[in-house]
């Protein structure tokens, strides 16, 4: 990574203005369910509090869509923080304005505010440059430390930081692009690539982006569905992209690595608890149901597969793993990729619904790394510029 980063910053009595992702999930009375995008940040607040300096946090939470929605408050966030941190978190209610200038300016060394949630405002998201320069004002440093919202060019990911001179990335940030990048650049072979999720659609650019690099393509959840039809099989009520039926058959045709696709599937009528299921082998979906989840023959195929790699990156659930009885080809790939951490494998799961299976699986400190950012993540292993990456300062810029 060629861009500063915050060991490369002097913090020592330094205004150092954080972009972190805490985006986390409430429940009914405001309190954090899921303190880890919070935690992953404590490295960098921590490092820039120890140095003598001073951390002013800002964060999104939700999408209150440009209007002040209480329920969507960083408050909770604050608390968390301060109950991980072991020490004070100072809250400000709103993110920008005198009022928040004065705050700030309070600040000793060592201490650590946390602002209102930056989606309050539409700017945000329109990375409006006069929104992006109001903040701007309460650092003399910037980093950012939110890969999260890293694919996205907003005020305070991209166009703040034609506003300082230094813009490093947190360790957070190092970590993700690190994983991800020696993924994608130098991965120790055999490489699998585990797909699933939904829809096809969202990962075309990720499976041709990976179909030169990876040795091992394993497809499972919705998306496999479209490429069964494109082999002539019969998917019955399943999750399918008619329109990406063609595109499927190309994939299968041009692809010089092993891509394997499911031999057997769960199926039912609908995706419930009560809903009588069965297994049926690829080629035998009746036409009144839907695959589910991939099959024990199948789930044991990709776990071999996944056994015998050095590099496993996974992205997208094999089935409806948020329903017990459709979880099992979901909760086997995570313990079989544990197994392969315990090996010595390098495995790296992608955000989002992944990373809520492997917790689910109770398997989250047995990965080498799980992302914080589901779509950035994504993006990433597509091949593509992050704009909140992108904008940070290079070092050859900067002789440090």
């Amino acid at each position: 990574m060629n861009k500063l980063t915050i060991d490369d910053l002097d913090l020592k009595d330094q205004k150092v203005l954080v972009r972190v992702d805490f985006n986390v999930p409430l429940n009914d009375k405001l309190e954090v369910t899921d303190d880890k995008r919070i935690r992953e940040s404590l490295p960098t607040i921590k490092k820039i509090l120890d140095d003598g300096g001073k951390a002013i946090l800002m964060s999104h939470l939700g999408r209150p869509k440009g209007k002040k929605v209480p329920e969507m408050s960083l408050l909770p966030a604050a608390k968390k923080l301060e109950e991980l941190l072991g020490r004070p978190v100072k809250f400000v209610n709103d993110c920008i304005g005198s009022n928040i200038e004065k705050a700030v300016s309070g600040l000793r060394s060592g201490e650590c505010i946390l602002l209102e949630n930056l989606r309050f405002y539409p700017e945000e998201e329109k990375n409006d440059p006069e929104f992006a320069k109001k903040l701007s004002r309460l650092g003399e440093v910037y980093v950012n430390d939110a890969f999260g919202t890293a694919h996205r060019a907003h005020a305070s990911t991209e166009g703040i930081t034609r506003y300082f001179e230094k813009c490093a990335a947190g360790y957070l940030m190092q970590k993700e692009l690190e994983y991800l990048g020696t993924a994608l650049s130098d991965p120790k072979h055999p490489f699998v690539a585990i797909l699933g999720g939904a829809k096809i659609s969202g990962k075309i650019e990720v499976i041709k982006s990976l179909l030169d690099k990876v040795d091992i393509l394993l497809i499972g959840g919705g998306m496999a569905f479209t490429f069964l039809k494109a082999i002539g099989m019969e998917t019955g009520t399943s999750l399918l992209e008619e329109d990406k039926i063609d595109l499927a058959k190309k994939i299968m045709m041009t692809a010089k690595v092993e891509l394997s696709l499911p031999l057997d599937v769960v199926v039912a009528k609908e995706p419930k608890e009560e809903s009588k299921s069965s297994i049926v082998d690829y080629d035998k979906i009746p036409a009144d149901v839907k695959g589910l989840d991939i099959g024990p023959t199948t789930t044991q195929i990709f776990c071999k597969k996944i056994e015998l790699a050095k590099t496993i990156v996974w992205n997208g659930p094999m089935g409806v793993f948020e329903v017990d009885r459709f979880a099992e080809g979901t909760l086997s790939i995570a313990r079989a990729m544990a197994q392969a951490t315990a090996r010595g494998a390098t495995t790296i799961v992608g955000g989002g619904d992944t990373a809520a299976a492997v917790a689910k699986a109770g398997l989250d400190d047995k990965m080498t790394h799980i992302s914080t950012g589901g779509g950035a993540s994504l993006e990433f292993l597509e091949g593509k510029t992050l704009p909140g990456v992108a904008a940070l300062t290079d070092k050859v810029e900067m002789k440090v």
